[in-house]
């Protein structure tokens, strides 16, 4: 870690004031060209603090960057993780305000129900479907609060990965009754086909991302906890969004999501 806890308390501040008015703060990178990955998790974490205080629910954990679709259309190759709140869980068929974001996109997912804890240091696949309760199919809002232009995972793993919401739909399996990795993700907006993939654009299997991060979470002493919902990455690159906009994602045995941005 290079920079000092006061600058990491001010910087997390900002993201703080951005996410209650909606801006963007200038690259983190451009302003502290030394910051490290370590930094930038770090300023997640008093951000995570700070929202935890106020009483927000943590209810879960986003995986991004683990397919090569978003490694392109982002430019950075390793994936990151983030914290998820209870008031940024929807449901298909929901209306979703484009008010609370500094700007909308969409992703297809897959998004995990975990039935018991699962810890690193040596979490494979098979323990990561062994630890699952259920998949259900997922779209992920991004909600950038850091200038787009030139960010680096710095940048984005501070800005809590990206993640501004999630919509869940309404069809749950079990890891053992489907092959996860070819469930299907048809994404449209406003009738017209935008983006199309399969689920095995995520690392090879969309589970497997969940024992990364449990492999990751031990390396800072935690892991990943019963009834916590784990979204998996994206097997699409992110969609743009504006108010009026509707959204329907055709998960093919998985059912679908629809939504509507107001």
């Amino acid at each position: 870690m290079t920079l000092p806890p006061d600058v990491l308390a001010s910087i997390a501040e900002e993201l703080a004031e951005a996410d209650r008015t909606h801006g963007m703060i200038p690259r983190i990178t451009a302003r502290y060209p030394d910051a490290t990955i370590e930094d930038s998790y770090a300023i997640q974490g008093v951000w995570r603090d700070k929202n935890l205080a106020a009483g927000r629910l943590l209810v879960g954990r986003k995986i991004g960057l683990t397919s090569k679709a978003m490694q392109q259309a982002t430019g950075i190759t390793e994936p990151d993780y983030g914290v998820m709140f209870d008031d940024t869980v929807y449901r298909s068929g929901d209306e979703i305000p484009v008010a609370l974001f500094s700007n909308v996109r969409v992703e297809v997912e897959l998004a995990f129900v975990l039935r018991e804890p699962l810890e690193g240091p040596d979490c494979t696949l098979d323990d990561a479907l062994a630890a699952i309760d259920y998949a259900v199919p997922a779209l992920e809002v991004l909600n950038s609060h850091i200038e787009l232009e030139g960010r680096t995972i710095v940048d984005t793993i501070a800005d809590n990965a990206a993640y501004g919401a999630m919509v869940l739909g309404d069809v749950h399996k079990r890891p053992d009754e489907i092959d996860l990795r070819w469930v299907p993700g048809v994404l449209a907006r406003n009738g017209e086909i935008e983006e199309t993939g399969v689920a095995a654009g995520v690392l090879g299997h969309p589970a497997t991302g969940v024992a990364w991060l449990a492999n990751t979470f031990h390396q800072h002493g935690a892991r990943l906890e019963a009834g916590e919902i784990i979204l998996a990455g994206s097997f699409t690159r992110p969609v743009w969004m504006s108010r009026g906009d509707e959204v329907r994602c055709d998960f093919g045995p998985m059912g679908v999501i629809e939504c509507r941005f107001v």
